[in-house]
């Protein structure tokens, strides 16, 4: 049964908990896409990357110096040389078309093939060369110096698994073995709606009564961050018909809307969700970001986050993005490296209610900021991440230990 909280406040709160199991249930479609190495970087492989060849396919020269024959030096010293003769040179990309036998030995630049007959590379400081004689005054037993076929990866490797987020390096293995393309997860479609008669698009300079959209562009950057793409951001007056016709009409794999969830007169989305729909739930038992709601229409999971910019980061962090993140092929759990240290004030809470808490850290020392104050964005750039106090805690006293989750990734 739907309960209109708009003018009479929430009689109940859904457990976070409770909440991020709903999200984890959703059955999603992940899609597959091929991309080129140049976009594939940040990317959820979705396939094992399996080499086709050996890398390197030819043995190569480790060391500046001349390729021989291992025999030939054996008992070679500085004081006791073996001479044998320079037949030619091989370079990178332009290798020796000869062979060497005994006797002889060829000039060689470190990753040039190692020439037929040869076995080994003597260094440059071992030896000396009068035109095309080469005084050997080191001993180099059988594949010293050389890089043998294959010795970066063999054919039929698996070098990177499915599910595997691509680094730099992943790419560069990638296109060392001849991949152009890379099978991926296909990033999730969000299409972000914020509502609000006093809002001016993002980056416009306040004025009057009216403030500046900041939710837009921070949603932008956490959905990018998270593996998903925005493909539109619409900008919608606090209408009832004007929000129907935009759920309605919604093509993306997820929606996400702030402002509107909460329970003012002009707060539409949680009763047009429910009719064009299903609301499972509004109002979630934590602060800030009690109001948040979400359900589904057809196929797609719609977000209501609230409009103030500290409970959209934290709803989104502990909600939307979880779903996104699992839709782009990575962790659902927060990107965010976590420190321990404790804290220097104490925290406190409620029985019942999941805090999000605004810290300084600094080595081992963590300083609440702020609890409250769900609409001062700027206490989450004062701060250096966030402490999160759950359900079934007060609070916590000073000196103790926490865990601290960290905005800079």
């Amino acid at each position: 049964m739907f309960h209109d909280v708009r003018m009479r406040g929430f009689k109940e709160r859904a457990d976070v908990a409770e909440v991020q199991a709903w999200i984890d249930a959703l059955a999603i479609a992940t899609r597959t896409t091929s991309v080129g190495l140049d976009a594939s970087h940040g990317r959820v492989l979705a396939e094992d990357l399996v080499s086709a060849v050996d890398v390197p396919s030819f043995a190569r020269s480790a060391m500046d110096g001349w390729a021989v024959c291992s025999d030939d030096t054996l008992g070679a010293s500085d004081t006791d040389p073996v001479l044998v003769k320079v037949i030619g040179t091989t370079l990178p990309g332009r290798p020796h078309e000869g062979e060497v036998h005994g006797g002889q030995a060829v000039r060689i630049m470190t990753g040039a093939p190692l020439p037929r007959g040869a076995d080994a590379v003597l260094r440059a400081e071992d030896g000396e060369q009068r035109e095309d004689e080469l005084q050997v005054r080191a001993t180099v037993p059988r594949g010293r110096h050389v890089g043998e076929r294959g010795e970066d990866v063999k054919a039929g490797t698996p070098l990177l698994r499915a599910g595997r987020r691509l680094r730099p390096q992943d790419v560069g293995l990638a296109s060392s073995v001849g991949c152009a393309q890379l099978t991926v997860h296909a990033q999730p479609v969000i299409e972000v709606i914020v509502t609000g008669d006093e809002l001016l698009p993002a980056g416009s300079q306040p004025e009057g009564a009216n403030i500046t959209d900041a939710n837009a562009p921070m949603l932008r950057a956490l959905i990018a961050r998270d593996g998903g793409r925005v493909e539109t951001v619409a900008m919608l007056p606090d209408s009832e018909a004007v929000l129907r016709a935009a759920l309605e009409e919604s093509a993306a794999d997820v929606v996400i809307l702030t402002g509107g969830s909460s329970v003012g007169e002009e707060d539409h989305a949680p009763r047009l969700l429910h009719e064009l729909g299903t609301l499972s739930f509004h109002g979630v038992a934590m602060r800030p970001a009690a109001p948040t709601g979400m359900g589904t229409i057809d196929e797609r999971a719609v977000f209501l986050l609230p409009g103030n910019p500290v409970s959209c980061l934290s709803a989104y962090d502990f909600f939307a993005g979880r779903l996104v993140r699992r839709m782009a092929g990575r962790s659902p759990e927060w990107p965010y490296r976590s420190q321990h240290g404790r804290l220097t004030r104490k925290i406190a809470s409620v029985l019942g209610r999941v805090d999000y808490v605004r810290v300084a850290v600094d080595g081992d020392a963590i300083t609440p900021i702020m609890t409250r104050g769900a609409s001062i964005l700027s206490s989450t750039t004062e701060s250096d991440g966030f402490v999160v106090v759950e359900r079934d805690s007060e609070g916590h006293p000073e000196g103790t230990e926490v865990t601290a989750y960290l905005y800079d990734l």
